[in-house]
């Protein structure tokens, strides 16, 4: 049970990191470009990888959300197609994991 606790902590703390960094990236791109072209060009460069990494964020966001839902109905941890428990490890490793390592690697 603390490991449950610990781990819904450690996602909390994630999701709370995700949303400031999320907030980050929307001032950087809601900043006007520079008048002058070329800055410009750097400027939409930088705001194409701004916005990818925005993506990445919040993928990564719903899916420590939809890991706390599961926490919440009490389905965390147990793997979606064989029902077995997800170990330990692979948790730590992938907190919003919905299936065990063998499940994931097709064997």
């Amino acid at each position: 049970m603390a490991e449950e606790s610990e781990r819904r902590a450690r996602i909390e703390t994630r999701i709370e990191e995700l949303k400031i960094h999320l907030a980050e990236i929307e001032v950087s791109l809601d900043q006007a470009l520079d008048p002058d072209l070329e800055d410009q060009a750097i400027d939409l460069e930088e705001d194409e990888v701004l916005e990818s990494m925005g993506r990445v964020n919040l993928r990564e966001l719903r899916l420590l959300e939809e890991a706390l839902a599961r926490m919440g109905r009490g389905e965390y941890g147990i793997c979606r197609r064989c029902g077995r428990d997800i170990s330990q490890a692979r948790l730590r490793a992938v907190p919003y994991a919905v299936l065990c390592r063998d499940c994931a690697s097709g064997a």
